[in-house]
């Protein structure tokens, strides 16, 4: 499956620094939020961006390809943030990869960066938030209201390098001719909400045109975090699909009930009640600039 893409970022109208970090080529495309402030989280999302771009260049990547690079990430974060020092970061992407002669996104998310799939019209967020907030909307106790404002928005469950190893969530989408996938950081969702989103994936063709152009409106909104946008298109030739090879329809269905424990090679999984369209399961030096088109925005 060949893939088109765009991606922006700007540390917006109040940080000093932009601790946000991504990743932009094929198969993987990611965002990382680094926290710890400067020389910390910038350092941290820049640690996470570096162990995944080992992955750059090839055909697809695996689900144990994956998780190999948080675990990676997680025990460099740890070895370098010693003596009282921290440091963490989110980490949410897709990669590109295979089933059974099929072409899928694996979706991956630690913390509360984003991805999202527009396709159909419609624009559905595939990862779930680590945190406080996210938990409280599980259980019923704040509606999304009340979570706009709620003072522990900004507080996560999951981060790389906080001492926990890491617990990546994982979703397998089969892939769609027309799919868009759209992965920020959360200095894009708290300025730009889910209807501005899906108008600018709908309205603009060029993916990098798009993430620019997403990352223009949080700052036209007043940018008080730091904003990352990924965009990644299933690529066409002149409109035609004909050098895209997609074999699966858009249910996922016939993945089976263990298609995922054989992706994974052996890791074993705890399984959580998804819709068949999109299993969700979680399993327990620099390299050279892998985005060359990376765009930061005049504030």
């Amino acid at each position: 499956m060949r893939t088109s893409w765009g991606s922006a970022t700007d540390r917006g109208l109040v940080r000093e620094v932009n601790e946000d970090a991504l990743l932009a080529y094929p198969p993987v495309f990611l965002v990382a939020d680094g926290m710890g402030g400067h020389d910390a989280g910038d350092l941290a999302s820049r640690i996470a961006v570096e162990e995944f771009a080992q992955l750059a260049g090839q055909a697809a990547a695996t689900a144990d390809d994956v998780h190999a690079c948080f675990d990676r990430t997680a025990a460099r974060i740890r070895a370098e943030f010693t003596g009282g020092r921290q440091g963490g970061t989110t980490v949410a992407g897709v990669a590109v990869t295979e089933h059974d002669g099929g072409s899928y996104w694996l979706v991956f998310n630690v913390g509360d960066s984003r991805v999202y799939l527009w396709s159909g019209d419609v624009l559905e967020q595939v990862s779930v938030d680590h945190s406080v907030v996210q938990e409280l909307l599980d259980l019923g106790e704040i509606d999304l209201t009340e979570a706009a404002t709620h003072p522990e928005r900004h507080v996560l469950t999951r981060a790389l390098g906080t001492g926990d190893p890491p617990e990546p969530d994982y979703w397998l989408l089969p892939a769609g001719l027309t799919d868009r996938l759209l992965i920020c950081t959360d200095g894009l969702t708290r300025e730009v909400g889910d209807d501005e989103l899906a108008r600018v994936l709908a309205e603009t063709a060029d993916p990098q045109d798009a993430a620019a152009h997403l990352v223009r409106l949080a700052l036209e909104h007043g940018a008080r975090d730091n904003v990352s946008a990924v965009v990644v298109d299933v690529a066409t030739s002149a409109g035609a699909h004909d050098d895209v090879h997609i074999t699966v329809p858009r249910t996922g269905a016939e993945l089976g009930p263990y298609a995922w424990d054989e992706m994974l090679n052996g890791v074993t999984v705890p399984r959580r009640n998804r819709p068949a369209t999109t299993p969700r399961v979680a399993p327990g030096s620099a390299a050279p600039d892998p985005n060359p088109s990376n765009e930061e925005l005049p504030s």
